[in-house]
């Protein structure tokens, strides 16, 4: 078993351990699931869930004609690999989540289990057409496109990222593309590069308040850092729209979610997310608590309230869920109602 810094590194292992340094087949290392074992959180037992954060099986015509083409192509979506509980519903609609340039990241965020290493500089030159190939197979109206972040390489992949939105549109001229990016460490020429692409949507999660963002977030990551580059994205293009999300259940309080919603708009964003954090692994932070839907229906009504053109909110939501509906102003069709509290 080779050793890189005294840590043993797993080789030819097809499934690594969460925690368990392991060799990619492109030839670097890599941490399973993002932190290694008792490394960012003190280990301990997954809490128990609330019934309300159970999600129905997917099913429906759309959704199983989607898996059939994703088995057959041997695609790849976020939405498998990540297990999101929205899946159906997001199939159905013909929407779907494609992640760029590879699966490690260069990052390690605590409440994220993407696995992290140095990539050094490898992207996949047929990754554009891939894509591009990916929603014309899927028949997608609406793709969301997102990426590991990248700071091996000099742009954080913001030309990669460009390619691949032009490609799409070639391909597939009447499919809506959403961008949900990377910092690009805050290089603003970087966020034009993706902005100017031909997308409708760019967006950039903040994930936390303020007070939470370090130890939440990578110490490369910023909340200052993300308002300026939504900021960026705005003025560079007055007609695309801005995003970000947010997560709660990591100690958060009414009022700092309140304080960054306001930030959110005072940097011209248009739309807002607002999900449960749900901790991966033993290994990542701890849940501090369980909003409720009821709670859920209030913050969306805090961010209506500031001028949001939509807050999609509710205990299942991901950044990303249904997404081409964002703009009718009715939740995506989410009712929390139809949820115990």
């Amino acid at each position: 078993m080779p050793q890189l810094k005294g840590i043993p590194v797993v080789a030819d292992v097809a499934h690594p351990r969460s925690g368990e340094k392991y060799l990619t087949p492109q030839g670097f290392t890599a941490i399973r699931d993002g932190i290694k074992n008792g490394g960012a959180a003190a280990p301990g037992p997954l809490a128990r869930k609330p019934a309300w954060l159970k999600a129905p099986a997917p099913t429906g015509t759309g959704f199983r004609a989607v898996r059939a083409l994703v088995r057959e192509h041997r695609l790849a979506t976020v939405c498998e690999e990540a297990k999101c509980p929205n899946i159906g519903e997001c199939w159905n609609a013909g929407t779907a989540t494609l992640m760029l340039m590879g699966a490690v990241c260069t990052r390690a965020c605590r409440f994220c289990a993407v696995d992290t290493g140095n990539p050094r500089g490898w992207l996949d030159a047929e990754e554009p057409e891939n894509a591009a190939r990916t929603v014309e197979l899927m028949r997608l109206r609406y793709v969301v496109l997102t990426s590991v972040d990248r700071d091996d390489l000099p742009d954080g992949g913001a030309a990669h990222y460009a390619a691949c939105v032009r490609a799409i549109k070639r391909r597939n001229p009447l499919t809506a593309v959403e961008a949900l990016t990377p910092d690009f460490q805050g290089v603003l020429a970087d966020v034009a590069t993706v902005v100017d692409s031909g997308i409708e949507v760019f967006a950039q999660n903040i994930e936390t308040v303020r007070r939470l963002t370090h130890p939440v977030r990578d110490p490369r990551a910023g909340y200052e850092q993300t308002l300026r580059v939504l900021a960026h994205a705005k003025h560079t293009r007055a007609g695309v729209l801005t995003k970000s999300s947010l997560m709660l259940g990591l100690g958060e309080s009414d009022e700092e979610i309140d304080a960054t919603l306001a930030d959110l708009r005072s940097a011209a964003v248009d739309l807002v997310t607002l999900g449960q954090y749900l901790r991966p692994t033993a290994n990542h932070l701890a849940v501090q608590r369980y909003v409720t839907p009821a709670e859920f229906d209030r913050y969306r009504a805090l961010a209506l309230a500031r001028g949001f053109l939509e807050c999609v909110a509710g205990p299942l939501v991901r950044s990303s869920y249904r997404a081409e509906r964002a703009l009718e102003r009715n939740n995506a069709g989410l009712d929390n109602r139809n949820h115990a509290t």
